[in-house]
């Protein structure tokens, strides 16, 4: 098995397009400044791992840093755009590894660590990062072809993380669990991850600059994987 390769499914950070569960008591100008640090913060922990090969898969304009490359979504639905992911960037004999642009507290260490296990002789065919909310912040997959299961699973439910480990498993896989994390879905989440994140990252300045102190967000509707929505 060559290096492993890190996917970040996102979307660009324009105002009106993303993080809209921050409005209020964001502004859909601050909603995108906040997602825009995670973006950032979440590409800049990729390039600190040991990923062999960084991808972007992007919904939307977006210049990426160098070192990466840069691939377009497609499909309708996220389930969809999930599974094309990882098939449009298959390379037989490469574990993948897909994150999200909404854990920005996440870490090297983390990535590091779901590679080991994908690259243990005995290791797991899958690993899966359960979200507080039912959903899930990173799949891994030895095996990239497996990633068409998510087509069929729905999204942004309780059930969306509970369901996907299902699926992998009727496929033969084994499955390891990494650790739980909280997307940034709501005022109150971003300002709950802020505090998990280096002090000197992107996102926690940006939390304090652009949503508003004391306020706080409407209750959350359970959402699944997301790609900076």
């Amino acid at each position: 098995m060559s290096g492993p390769q890190v996917i970040v499914l996102a979307k660009a950070p324009v105002p009106g397009r993303v993080k809209t569960r921050l409005c209020p008591p964001c502004t859909p100008a601050q909603a995108a400044l906040v997602a825009a640090a995670a973006l950032a913060d979440t590409l800049d922990v990729v390039a600190a791992s040991r990923a062999g090969r960084r991808i972007l898969a992007v919904d939307g304009a977006f210049e990426a840093p160098p070192g990466w490359e840069v691939m377009p979504q497609r499909g309708e639905s996220l389930g969809a755009r999930l599974a094309h992911a990882f098939a449009d960037s298959d390379r037989p004999g490469t574990a993948t590894v897909l994150v999200g642009m909404d854990t920005p507290q996440l870490s090297a260490r983390d990535l590091d660590e779901t590679f080991r296990r994908l690259a243990a002789p005995h290791g797991p065919g899958a690993v899966l990062g359960p979200a507080a909310d039912g959903g899930w912040w990173a799949l891994g997959l030895r095996d990239s072809r497996h990633a068409s299961v998510l087509a069929g699973i729905a999204t942004s439910t309780a059930r969306t993380g509970a369901d996907t480990w299902e699926a992998l498993r009727r496929r033969g896989l084994r499955v390891a669990a990494l650790r739980r994390l909280t997307d940034v879905d709501t005022a109150d989440d971003a300002r709950a991850v802020a505090a998990l994140c280096p002090v000197a990252s992107r996102f926690p300045a940006a939390v304090a600059a652009h949503v508003p102190a004391g306020s706080h967000a409407p209750a959350a509707v359970p959402a699944g994987r997301g790609s900076g929505r």
